[in-house]
């Protein structure tokens, strides 16, 4: 079996992401393989320091640049430290959240500059992307309905509507733009029904990386 596997989940927030990534987790253990889970902002010390410091609501507001620097910071410390180390020894790679979510939430959220944006994320990767990127996608009020069920929301999450749907489109926008990469799953229903849909696009395109790999 193939290692060294880079797959992202995004999507608004509420989608269920931090769900989704544990039934992955067990899929690719079943298949043998090594599996390191991560998040962003954070994944390391530093960096998840630095998401203590992007999600407290006390720290309402945080200009845009800033808020994109902060992010770079934590992810430029997660890649070198984690992610590339761990994909140098063959291992599959979850992450809860990347670049992607720059984009949408700085570039579509904010509407900072979005090649500016791109840029940034470049440059703080070394030019790292996902090999697979899973978009999880739920209409906004049903996303933040079922986090409001559960805890109080972080500074972003208590951002106003009109926001997070900007951020949702910005997600759409980005599937349409590299439907290769980024496969968009309808994030409605249990997390069951959710799975299913995430198993019915990972399996095929796993035994595609084999055969590739083999071939």
């Amino acid at each position: 079996m193939p290692g060294g596997l880079f797959i992202t989940l995004e999507g608004p927030d509420g989608a269920g992401k931090t769900t989704q990534i544990k039934y992955l987790e067990h899929f690719f253990h079943g298949q043998g393989m090594a599996v390191v889970c991560t998040r962003e902002p954070g994944g390391t010390p530093l960096a998840e320091a630095i998401r203590r410091l992007l999600l407290e609501p006390a720290y309402t507001p945080i200009d845009g640049r800033a808020e994109i620097l902060l992010y770079a910071a934590a992810r430029a410390q997660h890649v070198a430290m984690r992610i590339r180390p761990a994909l140098a020894s063959g291992e599959v790679v979850l992450c809860d959240r990347f670049i992607d979510s720059t984009v949408a939430y700085q570039g579509y959220g904010r509407r900072l500059d979005i090649e500016m944006v791109r840029r940034v994320n470049e440059w703080a990767t070394g030019g790292l992307l996902p090999d697979l990127t899973l978009l999880i996608d739920v209409p906004v009020e049903v996303g933040l309905a079922r986090l409001r069920q559960k805890r109080d929301v972080d500074r972003l999450e208590g951002e106003e509507l009109e926001f997070h749907r900007r951020v949702r489109r910005g997600y759409l926008e980005l599937w349409r733009l590299e439907p290769e990469r980024i496969r968009l799953i309808d994030g409605r229903g249990t997390p069951e029904d959710v799975w299913r849909r995430i198993k019915g696009v990972v399996e095929p395109w796993l035994e595609a990386r084999v055969k590739g790999r083999d071939g």
